[in-house]
């Protein structure tokens, strides 16, 4: 597990996002998770085939539970899916995007970051950009998608 989080801050720290910190009031832990990405098919017990997620990496995450528990909530409205479907009939052109590390295209205000602090045993640091794991990182997203691609 070591490995994978080294590998994670090395990855971060290159890319910018985030950044060595001495010391900050919120400071929330690191935790490795099995990453499950990928389908297989299996038989269960009665001999039908079903399809299985794969466990086939990990995944870092910081646990901001308690940072969450004092922050403010955006209730800004996520769509349902079928509310998305509902806008398709009739349109003859569609795409199909794939956000390359979304949350990460988000800056996080420099009075805020302080407030992304994490410690793992490499050191402790603070995020630049909008991590997964925030309350309200979902909605800033959705609400910076539909900023840009609004009828």
């Amino acid at each position: 597990m070591i490995k994978v989080v080294k590998r994670e801050i090395i990855k971060q720290l290159d890319a910018d996002i985030i950044y060595p910190i001495s010391d900050s009031r919120w400071v929330s832990s690191v935790q490795v998770v099995p990453k499950k990405t990928g389908v297989t098919v299996k038989k269960n017990a009665e001999g039908d085939l079903v399809p299985t997620r794969v466990q086939n990496g990990w995944r870092v995450y910081i646990d901001y539970k308690k940072l969450n528990s004092y922050t403010r909530k955006d209730h800004f409205p996520l769509p349902f899916i079928d509310q998305t479907f509902e806008r398709l009939p009739g349109k003859t052109n569609f795409c199909c995007l794939d956000g390359y590390s979304s949350f990460f295209q988000i800056l996080v205000a420099p009075e805020d970051q302080e407030n992304t602090t994490f410690t793992c045993p490499f050191g402790i640091f603070a995020y630049k950009r909008m991590t997964f794991g925030l309350c309200n990182a979902p909605a800033t997203f959705q609400r910076c998608m539909m900023s840009i691609f609004s009828e």
